[in-house]
C-alpha cells in the first residue's frame, strides 16, 4: 500500500512539474560547463596580460566586465528557477496530502460542512497558485536559457580578446620597448612622462573643474603614477556643450601627440582609445555612472 501511495505521489509530481510546455522546455535544457569557473580562469589570464603590457588593456577589461555581468545574471536566474521549482513540488505535496474534494463528495459529505468547504477553498487556492507558479517556472526556464547563452557568448568574446593580444605579443613588446619603463620620481609620485603630459595639458587647456593624477592604493595606472583625470564637470554631472567640446579637443590632442609623449590609452565619454591594440575608438560597456563611464572627465594613461 505504501509503495502504491509513493507511486501515486511520484505520478502527481511528474504531472505537476512536466506539463507539455514544461516538459519541452526542460528537455531543451542542457547542463553546461561552469561559466563562473571559466570566467575566473580567464580573469587570471587577463590579469597576467595587463601586467605584461604595463597597464590595464581596456578592450580586455571591457570584455571581462561584460562577461561578469552576463554570468551574474545567469546565476541569479538559475537560483530563482531552483526556488520556483521547489515551490511547485511543495504545492504538489500539499495537494497530495490534502486529498481531492470534488462536487460529488461535497454533496455526500456527512461530517462538518464548514471543514469540507474550507478544504475545497484550500484546494482551489492551491490549484491557482500551482498554475501561477508553473507559468513562472516556464518563463524562468526561457530567461535562464537566454542568460546562459548570453554569458557563454561574452566569455567567448573575452577568450578571443586574450588570444588576439597573445598573437600581437611581439608588436606590443616592441611598442613597450620603444618607450622604456619609467618609475615614479620626485615627491609627486608621478613618472616623468606623466608629469610632462600633465604640464602640457595644463598649458594648452583651461581646467575650471580641476584634475587629479596620483591615487595611492589604486591598483591601476593612477596608483603607479602613470595616469591623470582631467575633469570637464563637477559632482558627476554631464558636461555642458562647451565643456564636452573642450574634452573632445583634449582627447584628440592626446591622440595626435601620443606617439611623441608616450600616451598608452585615453578614455572619454564612455569610449576608449588604446594605442596597444590599434583599434581606434571603441565603445565601453556601462560601468554604472557618469564618472565610472568617464562621461565627466578625460582619462589619459602613459606608457
Amino acid at each position: 500500500m505504501r509503495s502504491s501511495r509513493l507511486a501515486m505521489l511520484g505520478a502527481l509530481l511528474t504531472a505537476l512539474l512536466l506539463t507539455p510546455a514544461m516538459a519541452g522546455a526542460s528537455a531543451g535544457r542542457v547542463v553546461k560547463s561552469d561559466p563562473e569557473a571559466e570566467l575566473r580562469r580567464l580573469t587570471q589570464e587577463a590579469g597576467k596580460l595587463n601586467k605584461e603590457y604595463r597597464g590595464q588593456v581596456q578592450s580586455l577589461e571591457d570584455a571581462r566586465v561584460k562577461a561578469r555581468k552576463a554570468t551574474d545574471t545567469a546565476k541569479r536566474l538559475k537560483t530563482a528557477l531552483a526556488t520556483a521549482e521547489t515551490d511547485v513540488v511543495r504545492f504538489a505535496q500539499t495537494t497530495y496530502m490534502g486529498g481531492e474534494l470534488d462536487s460529488g463528495s461535497l454533496l455526500s459529505f456527512q461530517g462538518d460542512a464548514s471543514l469540507a468547504l474550507s478544504q475545497a477553498a484550500t484546494m482551489s487556492h492551491l490549484a491557482s497558485e500551482r498554475a501561477t507558479q508553473l507559468t513562472r517556472v516556464k518563463e524562468l526556464i526561457k530567461n535562464a536559457d537566454k542568460a546562459e547563452k548570453a554569458a557563454e557568448a561574452e566569455i567567448n568574446e573575452l577568450k578571443k580578446d586574450i588570444e588576439k593580444l597573445k598573437k600581437n605579443r611581439v608588436k606590443i613588446e616592441t611598442l613597450l620597448a620603444k618607450y622604456g619603463f619609467q618609475t615614479p620620481s620626485g615627491s609627486g609620485g608621478l613618472t616623468a612622462r606623466t608629469v610632462m603630459m600633465r604640464n602640457l595639458v595644463l598649458q594648452n587647456f583651461p581646467m575650471p573643474y580641476g584634475y587629479g593624477c596620483l591615487r595611492p592604493g589604486d591598483p591601476g595606472d593612477h596608483g603607479s603614477g602613470r595616469a591623470c583625470d582631467f575633469m570637464m564637470s563637477s559632482g558627476g554631472r554631464v558636461p555642458t556643450a562647451d565643456a564636452k567640446a573642450r574634452g573632445d579637443r583634449l582627447a584628440q590632442w592626446a591622440i595626435d601627440n601620443g606617439q611623441r609623449l608616450g600616451v598608452m590609452y585615453i578614455i572619454w565619454q564612455q569610449r576608449y582609445y588604446d594605442v596597444r591594440t590599434g583599434a581606434g575608438w571603441r565603445l565601453m560597456s556601462n560601468r554604472g555612472g557618469n564618472t565610472a563611464n568617464h562621461i565627466d572627465h578625460v582619462h589619459i594613461s602613459m606608457f
